[in-house]
């Protein structure tokens, strides 16, 4: 807790030369400069994929550079509480992922409100998660992964992107939905656990597509089956959780744009309606395509509902799975 909060006050300062509040009212000229767009997980990650993916088409329409600060650890939330502390003047935005509304339940105290502090803006997409094994793992199917949990209970291992995060959320649903025992192993975000699936020193992960769907396809890992509701567009034959014998597992991974509350509400519409603009163009949809990512957008106001519908049952199933603090 106390590294969040020395991590949150040491980057007010650079925060505070970075932004430079409009006068009151004035929002007319927004933006006048770059806005910085912090991802609290680090490059390479889905998310970080996914701002990146949109900053250069809403920066070209916008007329200033969108520039990507990566800020991982502690499942998000010192990148969030950065965005928390931020002017709300726009210059500040954050592209977080469905960890958004997992860690008020998995950290006894945070040092912002999950609900009071950011101002939803829109969902960009929903990615799938799906389940990669190393081949050295001689576990072929999802099946086999079962029997082989149920054989040696606690023996096996799964990473996460950090406790608390979507991708542990993702893995603590299936196991409950498959009634096995598995560790928890997690990572400061998807390249390092990736990095050790590939190495066989952890057995499996709930990965989002972007950081796995190379090494899938030529053959480095097996993706066994994927967590979503429907299947993945990219990975068409491989089944979902459900279709593979397990059901009632399923998990919907989102990433969506948020800004510090109170910013003004004509450049949170303006923010929503360039991200919408950003997903038309043929150049990301190709993009979200090769990520096996549907883009998505709601109204702010919608994606403010969706977060607090969303914080209120990950707090039951952090409660069901045995990991509130």
């Amino acid at each position: 807790m106390q590294v969040l909060r020395c991590a949150a006050v040491a980057t007010l300062a650079w925060l505070a030369a970075f932004t430079q509040p409009p006068a009151h009212g004035q929002t007319s000229d927004y933006p006048n400069r770059p806005i910085r767009v912090v991802v609290p997980f680090p490059a390479g990650s889905t998310t970080d994929i996914i701002a990146r993916a949109i900053a250069d088409k809403m920066g070209a329409s916008l007329g200033q550079t969108l520039v990507i600060d990566n800020r991982g650890g502690a499942s998000g939330t010192i990148g969030q509480a950065l965005v928390a502390a931020a002017a709300p003047d726009g210059y500040t935005i954050m592209v977080h992922s469905s960890s958004h509304t997992v860690s008020p339940s998995t950290f006894a105290k945070l040092p912002f409100d999950t609900l009071s502090d950011f101002a939803g803006i829109t969902p960009i997409s929903s990615t799938p998660n799906v389940l990669v094994i190393a081949p050295s793992k001689n576990i072929k199917t999802l099946p086999a992964l079962l029997a082989a949990a149920k054989a040696q209970p606690g023996k096996l291992n799964y990473a996460s992107a950090g406790q608390g995060s979507a991708t542990h959320l993702n893995a603590e649903k299936f196991k409950m939905a498959a009634a096995i025992d598995a560790t928890n192993i997690p990572f400061k975000g998807s390249a390092e656990a990736v990095t050790e699936i590939l190495a066989g020193r952890v057995d499996y992960y709930f990965s989002p597509i972007a950081p796995v769907i190379g090494q899938i396809r030529d053959g480095q890992l097996l993706a066994l089956a994927v967590g979503s509701p429907r299947r993945a567009s990219a990975l068409p034959d491989v089944p979902t959780t459900a279709e593979a014998g397990v059901p009632g597992s399923e998990f919907n991974f989102w990433i969506g744009m948020m800004a510090p509350a109170k910013t003004p509400r004509d450049i949170v519409r303006r923010l929503h309606d360039e991200v919408a603009k950003a997903l038309a163009t043929p150049e990301v949809r190709a993009r979200f395509a090769s990520l096996g990512a549907d883009a998505w957008t709601l109204q702010p106001e919608q994606f403010d509902a969706y977060i607090r519908d969303e914080v209120a049952s990950n707090a039951r199933l952090v409660k069901a799975a045995g990991l509130a603090p």
